[in-house]
């Protein structure tokens, strides 16, 4: 069985996902005639723009429950390093007695 990827990663993942639909969805409406063109040669940048702000809040409710995960993942990996930290303190302050 292979490994389960970090909160992190699918989250990471996720988030590029929603941005990618986004944009090439802009992107096809603009192209349609729906959405405003940029102007000159910036439409590009427009439809990034545009991209950004239509993704941040669908991925901010989409990816409620994914975010959380990911929190925990990153709270624990905190927590480990903190009392590795203490222990390794700890014999150097055993070390340093003797």
């Amino acid at each position: 069985m292979a490994p389960k990827p970090s909160a992190t990663v699918r989250y990471t993942a996720m988030r590029l996902g929603i941005f990618a639909a986004c944009f090439f969805a802009i992107w096809g409406l603009v192209y349609l005639g729906v959405l405003p063109r940029g102007l000159g040669d910036s439409n590009l940048l427009w439809v990034l723009v545009l991209a950004i702000v239509v993704s941040a809040p669908l991925s901010f409710v989409l990816l409620r429950g994914q975010r959380e995960e990911m929190s925990v993942q990153i709270v624990g990996s905190v927590d480990r390093a903190k009392t590795k930290l203490a222990e390794n303190r700890s014999m150097e302050d055993g070390v340093r007695e003797l």
